[in-house]
């Protein structure tokens, strides 16, 4: 049985422990609020601009002048899986569930016999994926230094992506982050960028018939760099308010457990004291009664 003194000096830890874990929580809580309006404010731009894509892609939907980036290669034998996920854990869930659903995609591909090539966006994707797939690396891009993600964070990836992509290192591109829907929900996403892949959206029309100038293939050629570059900043942003979101729930079930323990060994202690109490009153009568 621990002696009082261990008792004591093991309260204080947790108690130690519960503060810091309560302040992560608050700062976790402050940093979400940014985070969400961020990742809520981008939506309404990525799917319009997806609609007015699709809209386009389809009028050219087929032709051999249609660029390389929605056309694809004509091939899907080697796939880049863009791994993103925090730099940083205590955030329960967040950086493995992402994890998962990298490491099932690629051992579906592999099982078809398909090359596998995995890059990496945040420290704490690299190290999950590192032991299994670390030969299958290709990449990784460092972001712990960014204090507050821009769009030209997500232009430097689009860019190393878009130019191994022109090398002919792969034929599809599919990102995975996770979605954010509420502090205790977010969703592992999967995302095809390459080719551009519209999945449902509907063309955005207006059940207007619109004439392009340039044509629809110049049009195309232009934006769909920027699509990519779109969708990864898109996914960085709802990352950052899932990072968030799952770390303060994190923070406050830890919070809740440190201070269930302290009651447990505040009860613990008690009674243990209790009874050195007790064991020194017998000791004490019984030397009474022997004089």
């Amino acid at each position: 049985m621990p002696s009082l003194k261990d008792l004591k000096n093991r309260i204080e830890s947790v108690k130690s422990t519960r503060k810091i874990t309560k302040a992560m929580q608050m700062v976790a809580a402050a940093k979400l609020r940014r985070a969400q309006e961020s990742a809520e404010a981008s939506r309404p731009y990525a799917e319009r601009f997806n609609a007015v894509m699709a809209g386009l892609a389809a009028a050219v939907e087929g032709s051999d002048s249609a660029p390389l980036l929605l056309r694809g290669t004509g091939s899907d034998q080697v796939q880049l899986l863009i791994v993103m996920t925090a730099e940083r854990g205590l955030c329960g869930g967040f950086n493995s569930n992402i994890a998962k659903l990298a490491r099932q995609k690629a051992d579906a591909l592999k099982a078809q016999g398909k090359t596998v090539k995995i890059l990496t966006v945040g420290k704490k994707g690299r190290d999950a994926m590192k032991r299994e797939y670390g030969d299958l690396f290709v990449g990784h891009v460092d972001l712990s230094e960014v204090k507050s993600l821009g769009y030209s964070n997500a232009q430097d990836i689009a860019k190393d992506i878009l130019s191994r992509f022109d090398g002919g290192e792969f034929d599809v591109a599919t990102i995975f982050y996770a979605k954010f829907q509420n502090v205790v929900t977010q969703i592992p996403t999967a995302q095809q960028v390459i080719p551009a892949s519209f999945g449902e959206v509907e063309a955005d029309t207006g059940g207007a018939v619109y004439d392009y100038e340039p044509g629809e293939e110049q049009i195309l050629a232009d934006l769909l760099p920027r699509g990519v570059a779109t969708q990864i900043f898109s996914a960085l942003l709802e990352n950052g308010a899932s990072e968030q979101g799952a770390r303060m729930s994190a923070m406050d079930n830890a919070t809740r457990n440190a201070g269930e323990m302290i009651d447990k060994l505040t009860i613990q202690f008690n009674r243990s004291r209790q009874a050195v109490i007790t064991n020194e009153l017998i000791e004490i009568i019984s030397g009474a009664e022997a004089l």
